[in-house]
């Protein structure tokens, strides 16, 4: 008897429970994975890579205590990095973690609630495909798509499921960036007019991983496994390790860095893609065998499909052989500047009251003001955790409880690739590029960009 009623207690409550998820707007098999503070979340590492050891880890250990998150497995075909990371987890965690040889292996094993997901720039969407199949969370890291068929069936995939997808645009977690798209969205900043978005470094050894490049063979991997839906070719060491170098495996600076800058841009503007994209550049310096430009320059024409003669223009510009390192976004409207390397919004270049004179306008000169919280982008891959990718990785963690909306959810990674999937392929047609609303499908001279 007592058994009984201890039971009927328990179901009346969980039904009560349900009742209350309901009208909350919680469907079924999401209430099952509201997790209470007692629960803990078992989180697998896809792709131990140099950004997931050097950022995300440092990160999640500065949250894992407090919101009760562990790492239990560690999946990566290279048995090399395999065994590193789950050597390198079980360290951190002081208890073992397993080592699986695939994605299969650890759903398989039901070893794991959530996923850190950082492997190669272009299997980021498909591997986001597997993730919500065997229904995980998981925080991916951009770029998102380097395909647009690759972004479609992942957003598709994400869009039918109730997973929690945390994109790597840590930017949509600084106090700084929410300063500057809220003073933009006011009004007070008046329409973006112009958008200077850089990234320059000079590092030889920039994507560049030679030294492990001889210790990678081939029966210590799954080249075919590794290779997903791109064109068959032999085993080749360098397009594995130093992928970020090659296409079709990587589009290089627009992937890997204008995917950072231009979601503000979509994000403050409230556009999803440019209307148009044109670019230059080549391999002026880095000449060792590398396929991917080492100096670029693309312009991108962002405003209404139905209004061209309204918008913005945006300049994106990289180079690999001369810079710091410090990238610059630099908002222009009539009125001024907002520069998010300074965190602050000036009267520089405004309509002062001579020249509105002239022309028998107002003046606009914007307020000289700093934006709160100043957070500085840092950008090396072994950063040690800095404090946007802190905020994101703690926003995701928090989500996974919650099931709350993240920061950048998938449509933010949907959007950016459109963009940058848009420039590498102005890059490799010289094309002005253009996107076909109705298809989704990214048009270079006609017809549609592929690899």
């Amino acid at each position: 008897m007592k058994n009984s009623r201890r039971y009927f207690i328990k179901q009346s409550a969980l039904a009560g429970a349900a009742v209350l998820a309901a009208k909350a707007g919680f469907s079924a098999k999401s209430y099952k994975r509201i997790m209470g503070s007692n629960d803990r979340v078992r989180v697998g590492v896809v792709g131990f890579s140099d950004r997931h050891k050097g950022s995300h880890a440092p990160c999640f250990m500065n949250h894992y205590k407090e919101l009760n998150f562990e790492v239990v497995a560690v999946s990566d075909i290279w048995k090399k990095r395999r065994e590193e990371g789950a050597a390198f987890w079980k360290d951190k965690m002081q208890h073992d973690v397993i080592a699986c040889r695939n994605n299969d292996e650890m759903h398989d094993k039901k070893l794991v609630d959530a996923v850190f997901l950082s492997t190669a720039d272009f299997q980021h969407a498909l591997h986001t495909v597997e993730v919500v199949k065997y229904g995980w969370d998981a925080y991916v890291e951009k770029p998102f798509a380097e395909t647009m068929e690759d972004a479609r069936a992942a957003l598709k995939a994400v869009k039918a499921s109730d997973r929690i997808i945390q994109i790597g645009s840590q930017r949509r977690s600084g106090a700084n960036y929410h300063a500057a798209n809220e003073f933009i969205r006011s009004g007070k900043f008046g329409p973006i007019t112009m958008v200077e978005l850089s990234w320059n470094v000079n590092q030889p050894g920039r994507w560049r991983r030679t030294a492990l490049v001889p210790q990678l063979k081939e029966e210590d991997t799954d080249w075919k496994r590794w290779l997903l839906n791109r064109p068959y070719e032999n085993f080749d060491a360098r397009k594995y390790v130093e992928f970020r170098l090659f296409w079709p495996y990587s589009s290089g600076m627009p992937g890997q860095w204008m995917s950072h800058q231009i979601d503000t841009v979509h994000w403050f503007s409230g556009l999803q893609h440019p209307r148009s994209v044109v670019a230059n550049g080549g391999i002026y310096m880095w000449k060792d065998g590398r396929k991917n430009w080492d100096t670029m320059t693309a312009v991108l024409d962002y405003g209404p499909i139905a209004d061209p003669t309204s918008g913005f223009q945006v300049t994106f510009s990289s180079r690999m052989h001369n810079g710091d390192e410090n990238p610059a976004e630099i908002y222009y409207s009539n009125g001024g500047e907002l520069n998010l390397n300074t965190n602050k919004v000036s009267s520089q270049g405004g309509l002062t009251k001579k020249f509105a004179d002239d022309m028998n306008m107002q003046p606009f000169l914007l307020p000289e003001m700093s934006l709160s919280e100043v957070e500085k982008v840092v950008v090396t891959a072994n950063t040690g955790g800095d404090k946007l990718t802190n905020n994101h990785i703690r926003n995701w963690m928090e989500c996974v409880r919650s099931r709350k909306t993240p920061n950048a959810p998938v449509e933010v990674g949907y959007s950016h690739s459109i963009a940058t999937i848009m420039t590498n392929a102005a890059v490799h047609t010289g094309a002005k590029v253009t996107f076909d609303e109705k298809t989704q499908e990214v048009m270079a001279g006609g017809k549609i960009f592929k690899y």
